[in-house]
């Protein structure tokens, strides 16, 4: 889920650069499979909230909130697209007796654990109800406060899985964080979606229906919450790292330092013209797909769809998602990675008209029955060609990534670039989300209220008490697709030249050392 992580392979090269190369030729396992399965559990601890940050949008979606109020949660996606700014500090301060990474682990994991108990007792009414909205500053910065501690915790289990596998084992880290975080998210957000839906556990799981589903979303708080302080007090007591040879006041002294250097070191490395050109296109690449990556399925959800389908349909697609990168290395390991980037992107931009299209059918489509077969297998053939696109364009900038960066500055090069775009990604998500109101009109049903637009909560409500109701004229959906539709277009006609110059670009334009 989130792309910082693939610094890891470089980390992972310069790890071995510092051993003996006899042991890094060749993995094995042996003696290392209680240090992959501590790293595999830990990864997929960090996927729960990442899920559950993904599912939340989705149980609110037809309790009355507006989209204003959706771009507002979003921001809870945005810790893991930032946490490079603290990193450096995550890096190097710590407490040597304890473990430098244990320093963070134990207490990071810990409040999660906590704040996710304190959280069951009162989330159930954060939601609202039929007579109550739900709370959305309280849910918007719980959630942010888990994901920017389970981000932490990410910078944390990311500098220990380096050192707690042997160096013939490191490229073992990202396969434990590609899965475990995979898993956790599968758990916090199909998973749950599925078993909270009174709809899909009484078609599947029961033979007598009844109203509610097999767990709420304060019962898997408080069962996961118990699980991350079980867990943390395991690994707190029994796993040990090793030994620190360097005594606690010159560690701190060092910690300075090494924080003022990694600083150092991005803005010596966003001083680079090649680096700042690159910057811009991933902050700005991503601007034509919001409509339909942040918004369509929500619209799915409002038109009647169970989001518990929606949910279940990433589920094929796991081993698409594991086979997809080794399948197009080969169109990404040349020269020039970014052409298939370039061929990905006009495809993908044509995934938003296509999904208004489908949301504009969905109601009549759904009928009274709920979704047929045939709809699923349409919603699916969208998804799949959609996920086809975002795949090929992760690979291709992944490997553009990986060829430019500066070895000289180890891993610190690439996940700068990838936080760039990662905040490419989430800024025109929220934009997208709060323009939807903005961009739709409607007209209430009252006679004596023909000039009311319900364009405010005073207007909405005055029209409610008149015993009328807010129709929607035109959707804003539709209005934002052809806008990104527009826009991706015309940023292609700049972004194709530009990408393709820096492409072309000599080595020596990225490194540092041919810069200073």
């Amino acid at each position: 889920m989130s792309l910082t992580k693939r610094k890891r392979s470089l980390d992972k090269e310069q790890l071995l650069e510092n051993g003996d190369p006899s042991n890094a030729s060749q993995s094995n396992i042996k003696g290392d499979e209680i240090n992959i399965a501590v790293l595999l559990f830990l990864y997929t601890l960090q996927g729960i909230p990442l899920g559950l940050a993904g599912a939340i949008p989705m149980l609110l979606q037809n309790r009355g909130i507006t989209y204003t109020q959706q771009a507002e949660f979003s921001f809870v996606n945005w810790p893991f697209s930032v946490k490079l700014l603290w990193a450096p500090i995550v890096d190097a301060m710590f407490w040597p007796e304890f473990g430098r990474r244990k320093t963070w682990l134990v207490p990071v994991q810990y409040l999660i654990g906590i704040g996710m108990i304190i959280m069951s007792h009162s989330v159930s009414s954060w939601l609202g109800s039929e007579s109550e909205p739900p709370s959305m500053m309280i849910l918007t910065v719980s959630f942010l406060m888990l994901n920017f501690l389970a981000a932490t915790q990410d910078i944390a289990v990311d500098g220990w899985a380096l050192t707690m596998l042997k160096r013939s084992n490191v490229g073992h880290a990202s396969t434990c964080n590609t899965v475990g975080q995979t898993a956790g998210f599968f758990l916090g957000y199909v998973l749950f979606l599925a078993l909270e839906s009174p709809y899909f556990c009484n078609k599947y799981l029961r033979t007598v229906p009844e109203d509610t589903g097999l767990v709420t979303l304060s019962s898997f708080l408080l069962f996961w919450g118990w699980v991350f302080i079980v867990t943390t007090t395991i690994i707190a007591i029994f796993k040990h790292e090793a030994n620190d040879t360097v005594h606690s006041n010159e560690s701190q002294v060092k910690g300075m330092k090494d924080i003022v250097n990694a600083y150092k070191q991005l803005y010596t490395i966003v001083k680079l013209p090649a680096v700042r050109t690159l910057a811009l296109v991933l902050f700005t690449a991503k601007l034509g797909f919001c409509a339909s990556d942040a918004v369509s399925g929500l619209k799915l959800v409002e038109a009647g769809v169970p989001r518990e389908d929606l949910a279940l349909l990433a589920v094929p697609l796991v081993p698409v998602q594991i086979i997809m990168p080794i399948i197009l290395a080969k169109h990404t390991t040349g020269p020039a990675p970014l052409s298939l980037w370039l061929r990905a992107f006009p495809l993908r931009l044509l995934v938003g008209p296509l999904a208004a299209a489908l949301v504009a059918l969905t109601p009549t489509l759904l009928g009274d029955s709920g979704p047929s077969y045939f709809y699923l297998f349409i919603l699916m053939l969208l998804y799949v060609f959609h996920q086809t696109c975002l795949y090929c364009m992760f690979v291709a900038v992944m490997a553009f990534f990986a060829k430019v960066s500066d070895p000289a500055v180890g891993g610190t090069y690439m996940t700068l670039l990838n936080t760039v775009s990662n905040l490419g990604t989430n800024w025109p998500n929220t934009l997208a989300l709060w323009a939807i109101d903005h961009l739709t009109y409607k007209t209430c049903s009252a006679p004596e209220l023909t000039d009311n637009t319900c364009a405010t909560q005073l207007e909405t409500d005055v029209c409610k008490e008149s015993g009328g109701t807010c129709n929607i004229t035109i959707d804003g959906f539709y209005i934002e697709v052809v806008l990104c539709l527009v826009a991706g277009f015309a940023w292609l006609q700049w972004g194709r030249p530009t990408i393709r110059r820096l492409q072309r670009l000599p080595a020596s334009a990225w490194q540092i050392g041919r810069n200073r």
